[in-house]
């Protein structure tokens, strides 16, 4: 008889002093089994997680509304870094330094060429990928008013619905990453980005769900709009500054009454589509706009469409005149129908259409 001199385990020699039978063993034993392959997973990754400083609050985020004092909305209040928060405007600013002031005519004849009507937009809610990068000096040669504010709303459009959509391809990776119990480095990597993008310290992904989300285009066409007077101003000329945004820091154009060695400046871009990305930034990122992101976020909650005029409440921030300003942008978007674009969707580029600006 071949004798087995291996030591037992602890558990059958625990089992042995106390005279268990076979099946309760087998028993005991399977739950501790099944046990060990339960917990191991959990045990490994709490070990090896890599993102041990993002707080995700994200599930209950779009219920703090009803449950949260006001003040608490945004914890982070810390001094934004410009440069973090632009670093892909800077960028696009920098790739487009050779830019061609098309003139008005020319603007109008491609417009033609591709169909492109505000008209055929308002039915079909499709939009045509014409992207400018200058708006042209003749616009305030315009004689009638209607023509201009079209020939305008067609420049600007599609630049607001190609943010619009780069946003919201963010946000559904956003989502992704959120509803996975696990993510990648890659996944990680971008986190890391855009924490920095929207000013989050505290890596708290309920806060970047808050601020990662889009603008109506009714709303941004309107600021557009009252903050160059349809594309006439200097600012909007000169500096491509749709959104009259403020910088101490940045490149600009200083206003004409102001101390030349002192104050802010008009932020000035190369191209109309980093003012429009510049602008989105802003809303999405500075104190001023909290509430603004609030009630855009209790619309999301409710399911609702974000509402221009509801939103537009909470921009009397942005300019000095206050509650003036609010009823302006209520004002612009009933009296122009802008509201028939929030639902506009872009057309993809094509070689073709690419081949003709």
């Amino acid at each position: 008889m071949i004798r087995n001199n291996k030591p037992k385990m602890k558990a059958l020699k625990f089992f042995d002093k106390r005279n268990i039978g076979s099946l309760p063993r087998i028993f005991i034993s399977s739950i501790l089994v099944v046990f060990f392959f339960y917990s191991a997973p959990l045990i490994i990754n709490f070990a090896n997680k890599d993102l041990n400083s993002v707080q995700n609050n994200s599930k209950a985020v779009l219920a703090y509304t009803l449950n949260k004092k006001k003040n608490s909305f945004e914890d982070d209040e810390e001094i934004l870094n410009e440069n973090d928060l632009l670093r892909d405007i800077f960028t696009l600013n920098d790739l487009e330094v050779d830019t061609v002031r098309l003139n008005a005519s020319t603007i109008k004849q491609l417009f033609e060429d591709t169909n492109y009507t505000l008209k055929d937009v308002r039915e079909k809610k499709l939009v045509k990928p014409v992207a400018l990068t200058l708006l042209p000096q003749e616009i305030k040669m315009i004689e009638s008013t209607k023509k201009r504010k079209e020939f305008f709303i067609q420049i600007v459009l599609p630049l607001i619905l190609k943010e619009n959509n780069n946003i919201r391809l963010d946000r559904k990776r956003l989502f992704t990453i959120i509803n996975k119990s696990n993510n990648t480095k890659l996944e990680i990597k971008w986190l890391k980005k855009k924490f920095k993008q929207y000013g989050i310290k505290s890596n708290d992904l309920s806060i970047l769900k808050i601020r990662m989300d889009e603008v109506p285009v009714s709303l941004a066409l309107a600021q557009a709009a009252k903050e160059t007077g349809w594309g006439t101003s200097r600012f909007a000329q000169e500096g491509n500054a749709l959104f009259g945004q403020w910088t101490w820091s940045g490149e600009g154009l200083k206003p004409k009454d102001s101390d030349k060695n002192e104050g802010h400046k008009v932020m000035k871009f190369n191209v109309l589509q980093a003012s429009v990305r510049a602008y989105q930034r802003n809303l999405n990122t500075h104190s001023s706009y909290k509430n603004f992101r609030k009630a855009r976020a209790e619309l999301r909650d409710e399911g609702k469409e974000l509402d221009s005029l509801v939103l537009a409440k909470y921009l009397n921030n942005y300019a000095e005149t206050g509650e003036k300003y609010v009823e302006v942008l209520q004002k612009i978007i009933e009296q122009n129908n802008l509201k028939d674009f929030d639902d506009a969707k872009l057309l993809p580029s094509s070689i073709e259409l690419e081949s003709l600006i």
